[in-house]
């Protein structure tokens, strides 16, 4: 990554279905991907929820450590955790990854003014995913529902 080509990163890690770390040339920052969330699968405090581990390992298999991708801002550029707020696109083929997790049923949209830069589609998008049945719309019925105590992880 150089200035040459703004937004330019290279994925480090991936810390659950919304959140990855990746390299921008002058560091490691931890990016959330603006206009979506995912079920909880590492938070502290918090039980890992439905589709949490599914979600973390699809942004995993988008993005694998070492994919080039380009960081692209909305309003604000940091949530209240300091992380670099940031819409994803994998540079080899142009994928749209906030809008790849939503259209397979891995996230919810998350409009969170004011970054909305994309939140018709992310609201389409969602709409879609819920009403074929996709993901975690099939398999919890919502976001964020917490697994039994006695569900494997």
């Amino acid at each position: 990554p150089s200035t040459a080509n703004p937004g330019a990163a290279t994925v480090v890690r991936v810390v659950d279905g919304d959140t990855l770390v990746a390299d921008l040339g002058t560091g490691a920052e931890t990016i959330r991907l603006i206009g979506i969330d995912t079920p909880e699968s590492v938070a502290p405090h918090r039980a890992v929820e439905c589709y949490g581990h599914e979600a973390a390992a699809r942004l995993a298999a988008l993005v694998p450590p070492g994919t080039s991708v380009r960081l692209t801002r909305d309003v604000e550029p940091r949530d209240r955790y300091d992380r670099l707020l940031a819409y994803v696109e994998r540079a080899e083929d142009g994928l749209f990854v906030n809008l790849a997790l939503l259209d397979d049923g891995y996230a919810a949209s998350f409009p969170f003014p004011p970054n909305v830069a994309h939140r018709p589609r992310f609201d389409d998008a969602e709409r879609r995913a819920r009403e074929a049945g996709l993901g975690l719309w099939a398999a919890c019925g919502d976001n964020h529902v917490a697994l039994a105590p006695d569900s494997p992880p």
